[in-house]
């Protein structure tokens, strides 16, 4: 047999380059993620409640960077007076549903710890389709969150840096292409770079917040920039009916609640907890919460006491001695001209807050990396996704869900041109979803525990835990009634629409599994199952006498088949017949059979041939071995023709047909096999294997 070919040709040595190309990417995936973990180091990637809390909770406490212009904005309709008015009171019921969502998922990681949070207590307690409905409505969330967040966040970004505007998508597809390797790189390591700006974050608005608290009760407290501004109301709203004023109210109330996006994240997360996990993940809602909360009422606070004015459109809405500001004017973020007002004699704390809110709006992202991968490894474990999705990667993160979500938010970002005010219709839909059913799960599932708890102690405990539960679902039922109503037609319906497929999608994978669960099943009777087949016939293809062939015999006659057989189409007859004497010349103890092929085919008569045995003994196991050179350079493959593929695809179709490749290994494959670890040397191509069929006279060079 002759060596193969060299790797240089017209001067251009393609094994060199492919190797340098191999080598280069392993580095940069090494540099870029670090080098792979061992699975018992899974413990090292937990997380301590000071890194859980930024990496869980950034996407609720940066709603503080949006949620009050949400609500100042709905209740601009009705003109500056309804916003002094009734804003902090919207502030106040956010809040309260703030209070009672996060004591009933205190409750939830206690309950169920698995990390399967809503979807595991709709299910359990439901049913499956309440928890594919919540599982789907939570994934498609968390797509939203990452492209609403780093869209927003370069949005604030253009503000400060006119070279970003015009280029907000990219810059956005970029942003989520970082934060991804920073999550494919695991939990701990991105939690612990995300920590130190999140915690910035909170103090300064914290700071900013005690300051202006401060200086409110010394009484010098200046207004704010759009104080002296008259805030008017939109057409149709200057005269407001009952129902009308309290459909506003309930409409401001619901945008406000966006402040409670990523409330559930926690609860979905409690397996990357430090152990103990529930009382952890319990204390980091509890701290998340209380933050958040003194956040938004902080800044409801200021901007009230301010005389803040924030309208949908300022060029209009906004005068000034009787006039419109006009176009020119340029409304900064509540966030943005509260920091203008306290720290007016203070320009490093204006940009201080500044930078942190933006950075934080892009970490909020962070929150849906943590979430959706983990939620996807447990809907995939109960069948519901691909199991590829259950399996950690190099650095034990869920690496598949990571590269899922990321992939769909960066479509979403540039479907919308990295618009938050599209985007944002299609948001807290899906939260408010899981919400409600994971609040009636928990009512069913104190119930089933009162019906057979004596004590009356925990009765007690039982019965406050399940009036809490009762309260929140009806405020999430209540918040997800006003969304659908006044947001549908603007954009939510397309996210309704997504959850829709979504779950059939689920549906139709879980189905799947269970069809192929049943078909792999044992039979009751364990000598069904065990039964042999009653006789093996086997087939070794045979194009010509060479080294594969008499290996390939060689093996199929160790097998020890009940009948072994030698089989060649003939595609030629002249290379047919000095097949079969050669055959005969050196006496190969195996009979030869030639299969006639009128129109030169190969695949067809030897398909037929198996399907005729199969007919005549439909008990026996055929067994059909396929002798093969594996090769060394990817060009080599195109010198070998490849239509054993086509006949090992048809064959696997073929019940009781086992195709068995016996290979040879050419000199050019030498060391090839290095390549597929992670610790080959620097040199080396890939090989594969280049099938030959009988019949095929150019198979190979020997």
């Amino acid at each position: 047999m002759l060596r193969s070919a060299s790797a240089t040709t017209a001067g251009v040595d393609y094994q060199r380059i492919y190797a340098v190309a191999v080598s280069t990417s392993r580095a940069v995936k090494r540099l870029l993620l670090g080098r792979a973990m061992r699975s018992d180091r899974l413990g090292e990637t937990l997380l301590p409640k000071r890194i859980a809390l930024p990496v869980f909770a950034s996407d609720a406490l940066s709603s503080v960077a949006y949620a009050p212009d949400e609500i100042l904005l709905t209740l601009a309709f009705a003109g500056g007076a309804m916003a002094m008015t009734h804003s902090w009171q919207i502030g106040l019921a956010v809040a309260f549903v703030m209070v009672v969502v996060v004591a009933s998922y205190r409750q939830n990681v206690h309950a169920y710890p698995s990390g399967g949070g809503d979807y595991e207590v709709a299910t359990v307690n439901i049913g499956p389709r309440a928890g594919m409905t919540v599982a789907s409505a939570l994934l498609v969330d968390y797509v939203l969150t990452v492209a609403v967040s780093v869209s927003s966040g370069v949005q604030n970004a253009g503000a400060a840096l006119p070279w970003v505007r015009g280029h907000e998508t990219p810059i956005a597809v970029l942003l989520v292409v970082l934060l991804t390797t920073m999550n494919l790189r695991g939990v701990r390591e991105s939690g612990t770079w995300f920590a130190v700006p999140t915690y910035a974050f909170m103090v300064g608005i914290v700071g900013m917040a005690g300051w202006g608290f401060i200086r409110d009760a010394m009484g010098t407290l200046p207004a704010a920039p759009s104080a002296d501004l008259e805030l008017l109301p939109e057409p149709g709203y200057e005269q407001l009916t009952a129902l009308a004023f309290a459909f506003l109210l309930l409409r401001a109330f619901s945008s406000g609640c966006a402040a409670l996006t990523g409330v559930e994240a926690i609860s979905n997360g409690v397996p990357a907890f430090e152990k103990p996990k529930s009382r952890n993940a319990a204390t980091t809602l509890l701290l998340m919460g209380a933050i958040s909360i003194t956040m938004l009422m902080s800044m409801m606070f200021l901007a009230r006491e301010t005389g803040l004015q924030f309208a949908e459109d300022p060029a209009t809405q906004l005068y000034r001695d009787g006039r419109p500001v006009g176009a020119g004017y340029v409304q900064e973020t509540v966030i943005g001209q509260l920091a203008h007002t306290v720290f007016d004699n203070f320009a490093p704390g204006v940009f201080f807050i500044a930078g942190v809110t933006g950075i934080i709006l892009i970490l909020a992202a962070n929150t849906a990396f943590n979430g959706f991968p983990v939620l996807a490894s447990v809907l995939a474990r109960d069948g519901f996704l691909p199991r590829q999705l259950s399996q950690r990667g190099d650095r034990l993160a869920f690496s598949n869900g990571i590269m899922i979500l990321a992939g769909a938010a960066i479509v979403l970002i540039v479907i919308y041109d990295a618009q938050v005010t599209k985007l944002i219709q299609l948001y807290i839909v899906g939260v408010f979803v899981s919400f409600t059913l994971s609040q009636l799960g928990m009512i069913r599932h104190w119930n089933r525990h009162l019906r057979t708890e004596n004590d009356a102690r925990q009765r007690q405990r039982m019965l406050r835990a399940r009036a809490i539960n009762g309260v929140g679902a009806l405020m999430s039922a209540t918040v997800l009634v006003v969304v659908l109503l006044t947001k549908f037609t603007h954009g939510a319906g397309y996210a309704v629409a997504a959850m829709v497929v979504l779950f059939f999608l689920m549906a139709g994978v879980h189905k799947h599994y269970q069809l192929v669960s049943r078909e792999l099943a044992l039979s009751d009777d364990p000598r069904e199952d065990r039964a042999l087949p009653s006789r093996v016939h086997a087939i070794v293809l045979v194009s010509r006498i060479h080294k594969p062939t008499m290996r390939a015999l060689a093996y199929a006659r160790a097998a020890r088949p009940t009948y072994l057989e030698a089989v060649t189409v003939d595609v030629d007859p002249e290379h047919t017949r000095e097949l079969m004497r050669e055959w005969e010349r050196r006496q190969i103890p195996v009979p030869l059979r030639a299969l006639d092929s009128p129109y030169r085919e190969i695949t067809r008569p030897i398909l037929d041939y198996v399907k005729s045995l199969r007919t005549q003994s439909p008990r026996d196991v055929l067994t059909v071995y396929v002798p093969e050179y594996v090769v060394g350079h990817w060009w080599e493959h195109i010198l070998h023709n490849q239509s054993a593929l086509r006949l090992k695809a048809a064959l696997l179709f073929t019940p009781g047909v086992m195709m068995v490749s016996v290979p040879w290994q050419l000199s050019s494959s030498q060391g090839q096999e290095q390549w597929y670890t992670d610790t080959a040397p620097a040199g080396r191509s890939s090989a594969g294997p280049g099938p030959e069929l009988p019949g095929q006279r150019g198979g190979g060079q020997t």
